[in-house]
């Protein structure tokens, strides 16, 4: 993972989607999103941290997130693949497919290039060569445009959340905001997201490089794959230390240090931490070794669904995404137990509101699974009171129990 010094890979560019064979890959690899992906248990940060350090140096684009739980590797070419799992085997790490997925979210338009510069803008994404709109480091889900004809006048009942730092937020706003709380914008055909400002960790001592876009993130640059590796390491060992199961993603170049959803909040994680007492130790650990803050990429992207029977459809999407419940008694979100996926919001509408949940969205999911997983998946959906709509080869639409669809795709 050679290091990109002073690169920028959040700005606008053309980027090539993964395309990985399944040729020369081990079976603790999936194709999942044409992306070659593998999950390797691990019992702790620093046993993960271990892992990635042994990554740095390999060449070319590979994408390492680092949980308490394990380790996710994705590759842009199945030859890096073997090399990967030798490593993981030394670590004595097992791989687990059964933990791959990956989420998308489709928007659908009548003119797909009139609305790809709202979304680029809103969500900082870059380009790829089929038009579709992707996040440069990988965290965040990939947005799809695609063409449809079918006039849907009414509102959505699926809406984005895109929450950056109050500086960026100011500087891609596409028009004056709307809405109850002011943060509310539309595409052209009337798709909507909330763009939400953040700030910092309620000014808490020594924790300037972090911002709390929902959840509290860090982004620092390194100059050399050892410095990557010290500052992964060292972070790793920190949180472990506290008990705090930190979210740590390597890019080229770059550490991402992060909570996940509201968890910098003692309310939210539920531990006996003092978390904005642990960002400051981590950002003097990150200055110490000389990586250099980058407030532009820190970013949080969420799916809110409005259903009447909100209880119905939060089970089918726990079940079908594998989800768990967020555990606040005040909210219905729903998480990713590894903390790889997006969150899912939902909010209550009136069920006299018939028209608007009779029409179709013109956004819905895509989920994608590895191949020999597919069958299983689709049938979880049925179970949950999911309703098939259609299929095609490698695809098959499913839509829950209010008519929000779910597309599950086979690798």
């Amino acid at each position: 993972m050679p290091t990109e010094v002073g690169a920028t890979p959040w700005a606008p560019r053309r980027v090539r989607p993964y395309r990985s064979p399944m040729t020369d890959m081990s079976a603790d690899w999936r194709v999942v999103d044409g992306v070659a992906t593998a999950w390797f248990d691990a019992p702790s940060l620093t046993a993960g941290a271990a892992l990635a350090g042994r990554l740095v140096d390999l060449p070319g684009d590979v994408a390492v997130d680092v949980r308490a739980t394990g380790v996710r590797v994705r590759v842009a070419a199945a030859g890096q693949a073997g090399a990967v799992s030798a490593a993981a085997r030394d670590l004595g790490l097992t791989a687990d497919p059964s933990a791959l997925q990956r989420v998308s979210v489709v928007v659908e338009s009548p003119d797909p290039a009139a609305v790809r510069p709202f979304w680029q803008g809103v969500l900082g994404y870059a380009p790829t060569e089929d038009g579709d709109l992707v996040d440069p480091l990988r965290r965040d889900p990939v947005l799809r445009l695609r063409t449809s004809p079918e006039p849907r006048p009414l509102r959505n009942r699926l809406h984005l959340d895109v929450v950056r730092p109050a500086a960026v937020a100011e500087q891609v706003r596409p028009g004056e905001p709307y809405g109850v709380f002011g943060v509310c914008h539309a595409d052209a055909d009337g798709n909507e997201v909330d763009l939400v400002p953040a700030g910092g960790l309620d000014d808490a001592p020594g924790t300037t490089d972090w911002h709390a876009v929902f959840g509290a993130v860090a982004c620092y640059r390194v100059a050399s794959s050892s410095q990557q590796r010290d500052l992964v390491a060292a972070a790793a060992a920190l949180a472990d230390e506290a008990g705090f199961p930190l979210l740590l993603d390597v890019r080229p170049g770059l550490v991402v240090l992060d909570t996940g959803k509201d968890r910098w909040d003692a309310d939210a994680h539920g531990l006996d931490v003092d978390f904005p007492a642990l960002a400051a130790r981590l950002q003097t650990a990150a200055r110490d070794l000389g990586a250099t803050a980058d407030a532009e990429p820190p970013r949080f992207v969420q799916l809110f669904l409005d259903a009447a029977d909100v209880r119905a459809v939060r089970a089918f999407w726990l079940a079908v995404l594998g989800y768990v419940p967020d555990g606040r008694a005040a909210l219905d979100d729903v998480v990713d137990p590894r903390w790889l996926s997006p969150v899912l919001a939902f909010q209550e509408i009136d069920a006299a509101d018939t028209e608007r949940r009779r029409q179709r969205n013109r956004v819905h999911v895509e989920l994608a699974v590895p191949a020999d997983r597919a069958a299983a998946r689709v049938a979880t959906a049925l179970d949950a009171g999911g309703r098939l709509l259609d299929e095609s080869p490698g695809r098959v639409r499913v839509a829950d129990p209010e008519g929000n669809e779910l597309v599950v795709v086979a690798g």
